[in-house]
């Protein structure tokens, strides 16, 4: 990788105060230091430690080495089996591994992820695992349907899926929002957002999203 091209993915989209949006063909792919691993970065505060938001792509048997968590990751398996030492994790699982936790990933059959690395409040302690087989769904506004994630303190992170052809009512997002696209195609009047696309929007940011066919989003709020 030229100088160039590192120079380009440091200090990344680290102004909280700007609209990002990174579809699948907008995302550059990276070779990590491990072998097997390549990430997409999406925010990135530095090379290699630091604030960090990537798509993280496992190929089959590949790890990557042990390593501490200084302040936190956060991690959801979009695609295939993402293991450890202290288990397997499917797609759909959702992870928190604390400030100060430690892990050995791999995967035997490949795997992508999102990946949040260094952003957790220092009193935010709690290891969290949800599996697919775990969730609880809820009725939320209109005919969506939720599933909360995580809460701490403004921040809140969760699953939405909307039913097709499914408007939501205009709104502003206190604390900013960030969504990652998991299926379907996320829509609002902006532009349309296809899977695989990261969008962050700033605080007091407003939008009046809707859907044309059935899509499952991540989202978190409250947290820039």
């Amino acid at each position: 990788m030229s100088n160039q091209t590192k120079r380009n993915t440091l200090n990344l989209n680290m102004d909280f105060t700007e609209t990002v949006c990174l579809r699948p063909e907008d995302q550059q792919w990276i070779t990590s230091p491990a072998d097997g691993v390549s990430r997409a970065h999406l925010e990135r505060v530095a090379e290699e430690s630091g604030h960090v938001t990537s798509f993280v792509k496992f190929e089959p048997g590949s790890y990557f080495p042990a390593h501490t968590h200084p302040n936190g990751e956060e991690i959801f398996v979009l695609e295939g089996v993402f293991s450890d030492e202290n288990g397997d994790y499917p797609a759909g699982t959702y992870i928190r591994n604390p400030p100060g936790s430690f892990h050995k990933p791999f995967t035997k059959e490949g795997c992508k992820l999102f990946v949040k690395l260094e952003q957790f409040k220092s009193d935010d302690i709690e290891h969290v695992v949800i599996r697919p087989e775990d969730q609880q769904w809820n009725q939320g506004i209109g005919n969506l349907k939720v599933l909360s994630l995580h809460m701490f303190h403004t921040e809140s992170t969760a699953l939405v899926v909307w039913p097709k052809n499914e408007v939501f009512q205009p709104h502003s997002h206190m604390g900013g929002e960030e969504i990652v696209v998991i299926s379907g195609k996320f829509i609002d009047e902006y532009g349309e957002y296809p899977v695989g696309t990261w969008l962050r929007s700033p605080h007091l940011s407003k939008h009046f999203p809707r859907v044309e066919e059935e899509t499952l989003i991540y989202v978190k709020v409250g947290h820039l």
